[in-house]
This record gives C-alpha cells, structure tokens and sequence, in this order.
C-alpha cells in the first residue's frame, strides 16, 4: 500500500490542467511552467483526468447522463424526439513511414489524415453522443453499422433519425427510421419539374438537420479537435470527455433559458 510516486498536483489542478489543454489546445510544457511542475507530472494528469471525462456520458438533465448509443435511442424514443446523425473529422499527424497501417487514416474525402467520430443531437442541437474514433478512411455508413445503430433501431423503440446522404441505404435496414435525401431519379438531362422538386426536398431536409452542424461546430471550438497533434490512440477519449462537456454546458444553458 503507498507505493509509487506522489501526485504533486492535487485533483482540482490536474482537473483544470485538463480542461485547458482540452479547450486551447494548450502544450503541456507550457501547462508544466503555469503550474510550477515537470512536464510528465501535466502528461500524467492529463492521461488520468481525460478518460474520468471521457466515461461521464452526455447530460441531458441534471443527473442524468447517456453514456451509450442504446441509452440515446432510449431517451429519444421515450420522449418521441428526433435525432440527428453525422460523422465529422478531426485531423490527426500521419503515420510513420513503413508502418501498415498508414494509409488508412487517410481520408477519402478531403484527402487527410484524419480519424473519425459520430456525433449524435437532438432537434436543438445538443449534443447526445461521441461515438469513439475510427480511421478517416472508414465510411459513415459502415461506421454507423459497426457501432450497431442498425440493430439498435430495428429492435428498439420507433425513432426518426434525420442524416445526410452518407447514410443512404440504412433506411431500407432499419423500416424507415433513419431518413436521408432522396435519389436522384435522372442523373442527366433532368425534367424542370423534376428538378425543382428535387430541390425543394433537399433544401426541407437540410433545413431539418442542419442542427448537427451547429452541435459539430461547438465541439470544433474547442481547439484540441481542430487539429490533433497528440497521440491517435487519446482521440476516443478527447472527443468524448469535451462532448460530455459541451452537453453539461448545453443543458445549463437551455435550463437557464427556460426559467427567464
């Protein structure tokens, strides 16, 4: 009992070392000269802190928090709300050469290395849920199934999941819940009337889950998921513990509102 080195930062210091180099993106030589200690005492607060954040799950009201993608489809059933699905990228550093794996972060996309998340919000835009990072190279569709949404809503309760057209095809496999724009029936050469009408659905669905943008967008302001240049393997736990933030912040905000 005892053994092993002594934290020279006490809980609220580690905590707060955290939260700033998850915020600004701050390095911990910098966060190491603030605080008066060595670098691997910021490193070893950090890598404790991050995955106690990372394990709280998203708030959706005081004391309640969703920490799985089955606890979302839950909540979203049981109050008849509509979620809404969408994957975004985080840049990350490249593989070392000669490594097998290097060619897989790469994003088919935007041509970048990147890994891979699943933002998951409701009709407001707060966010429910990060799903842990995937290579960029993985495609939304394929993310989602392999993160069990299919099953989820096909033996779940009835839920409308709005998405984009990345996610064409999990309609069909899932009686209707997920919705995604419509096919294009004429790739060339198109009617007038078809083409207005087109246009007219793709607008209404964007208009209905361009809340997940705003949701990805307050999760891109805090600066350690703009550009990450840390380890690949912290990415699952980064995104996790900064949306477990976000929604504690999100909900206080929309209680706040309610009471005025």
């Amino acid at each position: 009992m005892g053994a092993g080195a002594k934290h020279r930062l006490v809980f609220v210091d580690r905590l707060l070392t955290t939260l700033v180099h998850l915020r600004h993106a701050t390095t911990h030589d910098v966060l190491a000269c603030w605080f008066g200690v060595d670098r691997s005492t910021i490193t070893r607060a950090v890598a404790e802190v991050r995955p106690l954040l990372a394990e709280r799950g998203c708030t959706i009201s005081p004391g309640v928090r969703l920490r799985t993608l089955a606890e979302v489809i839950d909540h979203l059933g049981t109050d008849g709300k509509t979620g809404i699905i969408d994957g975004t990228e985080i840049r990350v550093r490249r593989p070392a050469a000669g490594r097998k794996d290097r060619d897989k972060f790469v994003s088919g996309k935007n041509k970048q290395n990147a890994v891979k998340t699943m933002v998951v919000t409701d009709g407001d835009g707060r966010v429910l849920f990060c799903s842990p990072a995937r290579p960029g190279s993985c495609a939304d569709i394929t993310h989602a199934r392999q993160l069990g949404l299919v099953r989820l809503l096909a033996d779940g309760p009835a839920v409308e999941i709005l998405a984009d057209a990345g996610y064409q095809g999990l309609g069909a496999q899932t009686g209707g819940r997920v919705i995604t724009p419509l096919h294009r029936k004429f790739k060339k050469n198109a009617p007038d009337w078809y083409e207005e009408m087109h246009e007219r659905q793709r607008k209404a669905h964007s208009s209905r889950r361009i809340r997940v943008e705003h949701g990805i967008a307050h999760l891109k302001n805090w600066r350690t998921l703009t550009r990450h240049l840390g380890r690949r393997e912290h990415m699952s736990h980064t995104v996790q513990a900064i949306a477990s933030l976000l929604s504690h912040q999100q909900t206080a905000d929309l209680a706040s509102t309610r009471q005025k």
